[in-house]
């Protein structure tokens, strides 16, 4: 019970929405009824986005759901009539840019509620054919000469003559509008209403109609319409005039001038509310402006008047034929036509219509084909995408390869270490062995010095034996690398580091044949390198080896891969 209560409150929110939303915009400030009545119809209409959809729109939208064969007073329930304007925003929505789609859910829901509120107040669920028919078209978009002669041609006979029950049918129906949006007292419907409109018993037809309904000032129960059009003509034109009540330095909408202040001008909104500063008074008559002249436009157009250039008063509509006018429903725009000048011009519309469709399915044709190869074009792409992933995948190994082979990255891992050490070990060696050069060119010196010593020697005493010279001349210092420097140094300093061989030769009174000492410590130094070179390439041999074995391996999964896939990929 909860819940039903609940859902029936939610559907009177609903209901009310649109109501509540008028409220809120507080037209009753509005000191007028005309414009307060035309301004409230108006905001229902935008609010509904009946303002987007045509008279002719309108009129189709009856055709094609069966409207134009059902009699005026045959009775639709609201089932039928949601499916109505369903079909009608649809198709308002197939007709707009998809930058300016509108809400279709929305609109149907508060047209909806607005339709019912308005001609089914006791609940019934139906409403008659004429009475939604006159709705709608009063309420719609478009020129008001093209609703007028819609009007009309459902409230005349055969003959083109106007039937006055069904005018008043009409009125009834019409004048509903201003009591829904609660200014019922000011354009209720009357008895009178037809009297006042039309006071003198007698035909008519088209011509006469339009120029009752569309006078200035039109009649009083049907004043709101055509004021209702003029408001959606102004809404924004700009007029660069101050108003002397608000000091607003710009005015949009109506601009209202007063006939005996000079230079008195008030915008909309002051007028509306009955505003008035200085000697001006609400009683003044004030004239309405729906555009702005500057003063040379206003000084040609007098000119122009008065001479003759331009006629006095323009007729508010164009002469219709006396002929009578066919129901629109059907005929749809085909009895709008005057004359055969006009005749032609809508050929050559519908001709050049037809070839913008024409062009417009080629451009649908070509822009589906683009689409497509478009499509197939990224297909390949992203195919090609894939193949270079899983080769490149397929060529760098990967931890997940490597763990798929435990064995052989241990064994990879072992070589590496030990190329490592090896390489360290290689680069000692080298170390020691420019070490070891350095001592040895040292040593050549020294010898060579001490030969050239001896051979001066004995030179001079030829009875000294060469042992006694050599030990005589082992003290002998050794060149400093300095020129004109003191030697400070021994023999035995500069053998300091030397190998074991060399240092028992100078150790002992009596030098051993060091040329073949150094010889033997040369050889032995040239055997050790050998030996780790060649311990060093027998590494990089076998890293080789397993890499090449790896890559081996690498092709043939490679392979079969591709092999499997060109059994699985069809070609492009």
């Amino acid at each position: 019970m909860i819940e039903e209560g609940s859902k029936s409150s939610k559907s009177m929110v609903e209901k009310r929405q649109l109501f509540m939303e008028m409220r809120a915009q507080n037209f009753d400030v509005i000191r007028l009824s005309t414009y307060r009545t035309a301004c409230k119809l108006r905001f229902v209409q935008k609010r509904c986005n009946l303002h987007l959809v045509d008279v002719w729109n309108m009129i189709e939208a009856f055709r094609d759901n069966g409207l134009s064969t059902l009699d005026h007073n045959a009775e639709i329930n609201v089932s039928r009539l949601e499916t109505i304007l369903s079909s009608i925003f649809y198709q308002l929505n197939k007709r707009l840019p998809t930058t300016h789609q509108i809400n279709v859910e929305q609109s149907i829901g508060l047209l909806l509620n607005f339709i019912v509120a308005t001609y089914d107040s006791e609940g019934h669920g139906k409403l008659t054919v004429f009475a939604m028919k006159a709705m709608l078209a009063t309420m719609c978009g478009g020129k008001i000469l093209d609703k007028l002669r819609y009007i009309f041609s459902q409230i005349s006979d055969s003959n083109g003559v106007m039937v006055y029950a069904k005018f008043d049918q009409f009125l009834r129906e019409v004048l509903k509008l201003p009591t829904a949006v609660f200014e019922g007292p000011s354009f209720g419907y009357t008895e009178h209403s037809v009297r006042t409109c039309f006071p003198q018993q007698k035909k008519i037809l088209l011509n006469t109609f339009l120029d009752v309904l569309m006078a200035d000032p039109p009649p009083q129960y049907l004043v709101w319409l055509p004021l209702m059009h003029r408001l959606a003509n102004v809404e924004n034109v700009f007029h660069p005039v101050e108003c002397s009540y608000c000091r607003s330095e710009s005015m949009m909408g109506f601009r209202y001038r007063c006939q005996q202040c000079h230079g008195y001008q008030l915008c909309q909104s002051c007028f509306w509310r009955g505003h008035a500063s200085g000697p001006h008074s609400n009683q003044h008559q004030m004239k309405e402006h729906s555009s702005w002249k500057s003063p040379a436009k206003k000084l040609s157009h007098a000119i122009s008047k008065s001479l003759g250039c331009m006629p006095i008063g323009e007729p508010p509509h164009p002469v219709f034929p006396e002929a009578a006018e066919r129901p629109q429903d059907l005929a749809h725009t085909t009895s709008t036509l005057e004359s055969p000048s006009r005749l032609d011009e809508e050929h050559r519309l519908i001709a050049r219509y037809a070839a913008r469709l024409a062009a417009e399915a080629s451009n649908s044709t070509q822009r589906q084909l683009i689409a497509e190869l478009e499509n197939k074009n990224r297909e390949i792409l992203q195919e090609i995408q894939r193949l270079r992933l899983e080769h490149e995948q397929a060529s760098q190994p990967t931890p997940e390869k490597a763990q798929q082979n435990p064995t052989l990255l241990a064994e990879l891992r072992l070589l590496r270490h030990r190329k490592d050490e090896l390489e360290r070990r290689m680069s000692a060696l080298q170390e020691s062995r420019r070490e070891l050069m350095v001592q040895l060119e040292g040593l050549m010196r020294l010898l060579k010095d001490e030969e050239q010593k001896q051979a001066s020697q004995t030179g001079s005493s030829p009875h000294s034996s060469p042992s006694h010279s050599a030990s005589c001349t082992m003290p002998m210092p050794i060149r400093s690398t300095s020129a004109g420097s003191t030697p400070t140094h021994t023999p035995q300093d500069c053998l300091a580091g030397v190998g074991d061989d060399v240092l028992d030769a100078f150790s002992q009174g009596v030098p051993r044949n060091l040329r073949n000492d150094l010889l033997v410590a040369a050889d032995s130094i040239t055997n050790t390198m050998s030996s780790l070179v060649k311990e060093l390439h027998s590494v990089d041999d076998g890293l080789e080896d397993e890499e090449e074995n790896m890559r081996n391996g690498r092709e043939k999964v490679s392979s079969l891969k591709h092999s499997g896939k060109r059994q699985s990929t069809p070609s492009f």
